[in-house]
């Protein structure tokens, strides 16, 4: 049943299956909204290495403007990951069983309000700020709570770790075990599980973004709209109560 599908995307309850399916989901958004953002504004707002490296060379260059621009992107990622964090906690301890539901909720709202602000203003005019600081928090806000549902198996908002690791498996796939059998040391294997689902959510980021830009870049932002109502169902699973999964006709 599709509700049970996605039931089991926000259930307390874990499966791997359920991880992978909703990582992927968020990584596709992650990158529609990062290509979008950087059409809407002229920067990306998912990974905060590149704000960093910003915000050095906008000191060094006297670009306090650009700085205080990075500090802000930087600050609001981290306030994002953090109302994640207690959403969570605060959902765990009541024992609710939305804990993972309400901040793809959160963010399904505030995308949606960034989507419809723009659209409404024609533009983001002199409001690059606000909208970076927006655009950050809610990268935060989805990178926390996948990290927290897959115990840090799966980020979604950046792919520099995912390659890295992608890396890694690679040479030990190519690794050559010479004498390996005879010797007290352990064969170097690839976890091609992890090679697999790795590679995935690298291209499941791209395809998004090239959605995101295009969808941008023909639409506005409009665009923003069908990744809110994305979002929407994808935390919709354990919101509906349970008595109310609808009846198969005949």
């Amino acid at each position: 049943m599709p509700v049970d599908y996605l039931r089991s995307l926000t259930a307390v309850e874990r499966s791997r299956r359920a991880n992978v399916h909703l990582g992927l989901s968020l990584c596709f958004i992650a990158g529609a909204i990062n290509a979008g953002g950087f059409l809407a504004i002229g920067t990306y707002t998912s990974h905060m290495t590149g704000v960093v490296s910003s915000m050095a060379d906008e000191l060094v260059l006297g670009r306090w403007s650009l700085a205080r621009l990075g500090l802000a992107s930087l600050l609001s990622f981290m306030v994002g990951s953090a109302t994640s964090s207690v959403l969570i906690n605060w959902a765990r301890r009541l024992r609710s069983r939305h804990e993972y539901a309400l901040p793809l909720m959160l963010e399904a709202i505030l995308l949606l309000m960034f989507g419809l602000l723009g659209a409404l203003q024609h533009g983001i005019g002199n409001l690059v700020m606000l909208t970076a600081m927006l655009l950050c928090f809610i990268m935060g806000l989805q990178n926390a709570m996948i990290t927290k549902v897959s115990h840090a198996e799966i980020r979604t908002t950046h792919v520099t770790g995912l390659v890295t690791d992608i890396g890694i498996e690679l040479g030990k796939l190519v690794y050559w075990n010479q004498g390996s059998a005879a010797s007290s040391q352990p064969r170097i294997e690839a976890n091609r599980s992890k090679l697999r689902l790795h590679a995935s959510l690298v291209l499941s980021f791209f395809v998004g973004g090239v959605v995101g830009a295009l969808g941008f870049q023909h639409a506005g932002y409009i665009a923003t709209l069908p990744l809110a109502l994305a979002l929407a169902v994808l935390s919709s699973g354990t919101l509906m109560p349970r008595g109310q999964t609808p009846r198969r006709a005949g």
